[in-house]
């Protein structure tokens, strides 16, 4: 693949530069409930709706946010 790299949760990830965006990196690292995720890339949170028009950039850093339920 010639893509570029960039940081998912902390490791390296090479992707299709040319058109990937927050909601196909959701599905290339298989997120089961992408609903229920939050998504920082640099440090700044992205909105939900702007997932599919954010497109990523060599050496981006994405942190999935994963919300979990339990306690009281």
């Amino acid at each position: 693949m010639n893509g570029i790299i960039i940081t998912v949760n902390g490791k390296n990830y090479e992707v299709d530069g040319a058109d990937t965006t927050i909601s196909r990196l959701l599905e290339l690292c298989q997120v089961e409930s992408p609903e229920m995720v939050a998504v920082q890339c640099n440090g700044t949170f992205v909105a939900r709706d702007a997932y599919d028009s954010t497109t990523l950039v060599a050496g981006d850093d994405v942190e999935f946010l994963f919300f979990m339920g339990g306690g009281r």
